[in-house]
């Protein structure tokens, strides 16, 4: 049962904070959607959890053992139970190398497999992300972007990892094929009953299968929770503007849509990092100006798990 916290993660570029006090537990078996807009944070604190990008401050703990910071330092069983799926597979996948050398490296590396072994576990993980057995002698060019992508999935399962950060998986692929690759994902978990961090920016990706979603902004937890408490009232007001720009098939949804509060705040400004109050203070519709501009917003512990940082009131951004 692998657990994976996350304690007062703080990350800067420079003097720029980019991720701040960032607390999380994924649970095992858990799918965990992490979820913001562009520039939030969310590839940067995946990285952080992977070793990629060594945190400025706070600390990464596998089953309660705190990681070292740097991948370098990491032992080869701590490497082996938080895998990394990257977003571009084009840029993942070395084009020099067959399918089977790629899903042959991490067997050798982490499991210690050979010859007719990892021969078989190779085409098993063919298998498993519904790929064709011939697909073992192929290079990266001759398959699809799709295809290059199950792949990438099946190279991080190589080294029977316990937590797979998936960074935007889905994003530079089309919606079909997008669609299929969700639920590949979402067998795989009944199959192997590893937990997955699933990062993007799109809610209307996630809502049918997460387990908990952390939503993400400007470097900050704005609000976490059970799926099913995050996504009924009452919301962040970032959560809700969220919510509200997810299309509906009805007919005067769109008009009703740019009625609201959340819609005039502006659905496409960019993220502003600040470094006092909440970062959301100049597009939330609840915003108290000399203290949301001024102060950090108190996290509020709604129960079972479900926490908002907002200074107004549960019964005030409920309405």
């Amino acid at each position: 049962m692998t657990e994976v916290k996350l304690q007062n993660i703080t990350k800067n570029f420079g003097l720029v904070e980019v991720l701040k006090e960032i607390n999380l537990s994924i649970s095992s078996g858990e799918f965990c959607v992490i979820v913001g807009p562009s520039g939030c944070g969310k590839s940067t604190l995946a990285r952080v959890m992977a070793g990629l990008l060594p945190a400025a401050q706070g600390q990464v703990l596998l089953d309660g053992d705190e990681l070292q910071p740097a991948l370098q330092k990491r032992k080869r069983h701590e490497l082996q139970k938080i895998q990394f799926v990257f977003q571009m597979a084009d840029t993942a996948l070395n084009p020099r190398q067959r399918i089977d050398h790629i899903l042959g490296r991490p067997l050798g590396f982490y499991l210690g497999l050979k010859g007719k072994e990892k021969r078989r576990r190779i085409l098993e993980l063919l298998e498993m992300v519904e790929l064709p057995h011939d697909f073992a002698g192929r290079y990266p060019e001759e398959l699809s972007g799709g295809q290059k992508q199950r792949v990438n999935l099946a190279r991080a399962l190589a080294a029977s990892p316990d937590v797979l950060l998936c960074d935007e998986v889905i994003s530079a692929l089309d919606s079909i094929v997008g669609a299929n690759v969700i639920e590949l994902l979402k067998r795989l978990r009944k199959q192997t009953g590893v937990s997955f961090v699933f990062i993007s920016h799109d809610l209307s990706t996630v809502a049918s299968f997460a387990d908990e979603i952390v939503v993400l902004y400007a470097g900050r937890v704005v609000e976490q929770g059970p799926v099913d408490q995050v996504l009924s009232p009452p919301y962040h007001p970032y959560t809700r503007l969220l919510i509200s720009s997810v299309p509906e098939l009805r007919v005067g949804w769109l008009e009703e849509t740019m009625q609201t509060q959340e819609a005039q705040a502006g659905i496409d400004r960019v993220v502003q990092l600040t470094e006092i109050g909440c970062p959301f203070f100049d597009r939330c519709p609840l915003a108290i100006e000399g203290t949301c501009d001024r102060e950090t917003a108190p996290m509020r512990d709604l129960g079972d798990g479900h926490l908002i940082e907002c200074h107004r009131s549960k019964e005030e951004f409920a309405h």
